[in-house]
């Protein structure tokens, strides 16, 4: 097998947001990386402050522009949000993949965002609000360590075997 092809053990950050919170979402959104063979290993309910808010996405302003972060951070500051970390193999692009596209309207029927949301990019610039799309994931092994790092503390990650870990190894 090619490295590039090499599947391993990955941890990952996934918050759910507090639109997928209010809407009473949480457990079958958390359902959904569990049926994918993903263990929670972190998990965690926070409301992000500015000074924290500002930390996690300490580098959309730059990439998207003051509005973009000023509509993002309003948005993730109105409510609570559940962080959890996820291990598995692959688990970053499965989480992607199992989450779907930014863009609600633009995300695939089975994905998280394809079921569960409805805001399209258009429309939050209608309103003026961000993206309601019920999920953050880390987009690369990079921002995974990063973003898990940030959001918890060595002693608040568990190491444990899950059934489907005790009958395949």
């Amino acid at each position: 097998m090619a490295e590039d092809q090499v599947h391993t053990v990955e941890r990952t950050l996934v918050l759910l947001k507090p639109d997928a919170l209010v809407r009473g979402l949480g457990g079958r959104i958390i359902s959904r990386f569990e049926d994918a063979a993903l263990k929670i290993v972190g998990v965690k309910m926070k409301w992000m402050d500015e000074e924290f808010t500002r930390k996690h996405y300490f580098d959309l302003e730059e990439r998207l522009g003051a509005e973009v972060y000023n509509l993002t951070a309003t948005f993730m500051q109105q409510g609570p949000v559940i962080a959890l970390v996820l291990e598995g193999y692959d688990a970053i692009a499965t989480v992607r993949k199992i989450v779907g596209s930014t863009y609600p309207n633009q995300a695939p029927a089975g994905t998280i965002r394809g079921d569960l949301s409805h805001m399209s990019s258009a429309g939050s610039v209608a309103v003026g609000k961000a993206v309601a799309n019920l999920v953050h994931a880390s987009g690369n092994k990079e921002e995974a360590a990063q973003e898990v790092e940030l959001w918890f503390d060595k002693d608040e990650l568990h190491e444990y075997r899950t059934l489907a870990e005790i009958f395949t190894n």
